[in-house]
């Protein structure tokens, strides 16, 4: 029998302990009950901060008072039907569970499985979980299962392929090929704080671009090696009930009902381009025209649900899966029938998030947290990767990434001016901080479903067993990455476009 290594058996340290926990359902409940005792001590010894933008003082509130149990008591419906993961997983699986059900999923992942090179399955993998972040969140409902399906189907520890599928969509936040929704958004945050000090400074949304792009090389080639030395050999052999994907040769029929779905897919891909692209089209913001802020951002998930929709059912017609209506609400029944522990999981997650929300005590942590390294006096490499690691822990308490950076703007992106650093650079360093924590962070407004994902693998998976398969991935993807930026910094590579390391005369 070999020997485990150290960093082994601290692994499997982690996730017997962890394992050990209650139901996450119980513990998410446990927690909220933490926090509202929590939030009566700092509010009897009167702990606040002041927002940095703002300027307004922020107390923390008190559960416990009359106020706070009125406020817990007439808002655990809202807190349930208003936390974003519920929605969008549900809407979207009407569409996923017509795809899944006509067949088109299996089909595309024989397809996948006989067509791709069995050594670039875990890269391809780790690249859609990049390039998904594009499409909103997605990425976590759709891919993730999908990566798990795929290594099972290919033989291998499906948990394997979940890990990596995982580390790629939350890594994707910090690093791409293509410029996503959040760019704009941070980049705008990063002006106005800019601007304390220069009112003329414009971020540009590329101003990480390039960072972002050798990033995600570097994402790919990283997290390809720890899935494939670290994560899979510590797995073994996949040992549990899930049967995998049979992977047969794909049938003319099924070749035809590719073919036709994917005609399908690109007039519906094209159709939704056509409400956007023209300067009046449909889904553009009627007010001012653009695109950001648009109808089609904003339902977003729509679209997404109709994309998997459309191709299935043109699919399952073909290959004669779906005969009439009663087969296609058949298949978006089935879709919903193993979500009841997910939805279970949910409401007890978005009392705790909420809570923790109202009580004001994430953002007193976070701001604390920011002015205190404010006032450590670090300068140069050591400062830039002090507020990384920062961000990492930050964003162990807060999963929005906008919502921390509208805190820690204000106060780091002047701040690092004064000392000659260009406010992209400070950007840069936050979205490392706040990618390589997402996979260990129960914060994650995801982490409830990552939970459901992989104990269709594995009964008895907990928090534990997530932490201590991610853990490797968190560890690692940080030391590269400050590496990375060490080296950025040394030699005064510009992080994206208008982003140079140092300001103009500084």
């Amino acid at each position: 029998m070999i020997e485990k290594s150290r960093f082994a058996k601290v692994l499997d340290t982690i996730e017997v302990v962890g394992n050990r926990l209650p139901h996450p359902a119980t513990l998410f409940l446990m927690m909220a009950f933490l926090v509202a005792l929590l939030s009566w001590w700092a509010s009897a010894v009167g702990l606040q901060a002041t927002h940095p933008a703002t300027g307004e003082v922020i107390a923390v509130k008190n559960l416990l008072n009359a106020d706070g149990i009125r406020w817990i008591y007439t808002n655990v419906e809202s807190n349930f039907v208003k936390f974003p993961p519920l929605a969008l997983v549900l809407v979207i699986m009407i569409g996923i569970g017509v795809a899944e059900g006509s067949g088109l999923f299996t089909v595309l992942v024989r397809q996948l499985v006989i067509g791709a090179p069995p050594r670039l399955i875990t890269a391809a993998i780790i690249t859609a979980g990049i390039f998904s972040h594009l499409a909103s969140e997605v990425g976590y409902v759709i891919l993730i299962p999908l990566g798990a399906m795929i290594f099972h189907a290919l033989g291998r520890h499906p948990m394997a392929g979940f890990a990596a599928a995982f580390a790629g969509v939350s890594a994707g936040f910090g690093s791409n090929f293509l410029i996503g929704s959040v760019d704009p958004i941070l980049a705008g945050l990063s002006t106005s704080a800019a601007q304390i000090i220069d009112p003329a400074m414009n971020i540009n949304p590329m101003v990480n671009y390039y960072f972002m792009v050798a990033s995600a090389i570097m994402v790919i080639i990283v997290g390809t090696w720890i899935t494939e030395k670290i994560v899979e050999p510590r797995l073994g052999k996949y040992t549990g009930n899930e049967k995998a994907l049979e992977i047969e040769q794909i049938t003319p029929l099924e070749k035809k009902g590719l073919r036709w779905a994917g005609i399908g897919t690109l007039i519906f891909v094209a159709a939704m381009a056509w409400t956007i692209i023209p300067e009046k089209g449909l889904f553009r913001d009627p007010e001012t025209g653009g695109i950001l802020k648009s109808p089609f951002f904003s339902g977003i998930i729509v679209g997404l649900l109709l994309l998997f929709f459309v191709p299935g059912l043109i699919y399952g017609i073909i290959v004669k899966t779906i005969k009439n209506d009663k087969d296609v609400v058949k298949h978006m029944t089935n879709s919903m029938k193993g979500m009841g522990g997910y939805i279970v999981l949910v409401f007890f997650a978005a009392q705790f998030i909420y809570w923790f929300n109202y009580s004001n005590l994430g953002l007193v942590v976070a701001i604390d947290g920011a002015q205190f390294l404010s006032q450590i006096g670090f300068t140069g490499i050591p400062l830039i990767l002090t507020f990384l690691l920062l961000s990492a822990f930050l964003n162990m308490f807060m999963g929005s990434a906008s919502a921390k950076w509208a805190i820690m703007a204000p106060v780091f992106v002047p701040m690092f001016m004064i000392l000659g650093y260009h406010p992209g650079l400070t950007q840069a360093a936050f979205r490392i901080g706040d990618s390589v924590t997402n996979v260990i962070t129960p914060m994650m407004s995801y982490f409830a479903l990552i939970v459901t994902y992989a104990q269709r693998y594995e009964d008895k998976t907990g928090i534990g067993t997530i932490i201590s398969l991610m853990i490797p991935y968190t560890v690692i993807f940080m030391l590269v990455w400050a590496v990375m930026m060490t080296i950025w910094m040394f030699l005064g590579i510009p992080v994206g476009i208008d982003g140079p390391i140092q300001l103009p005369g500084m």
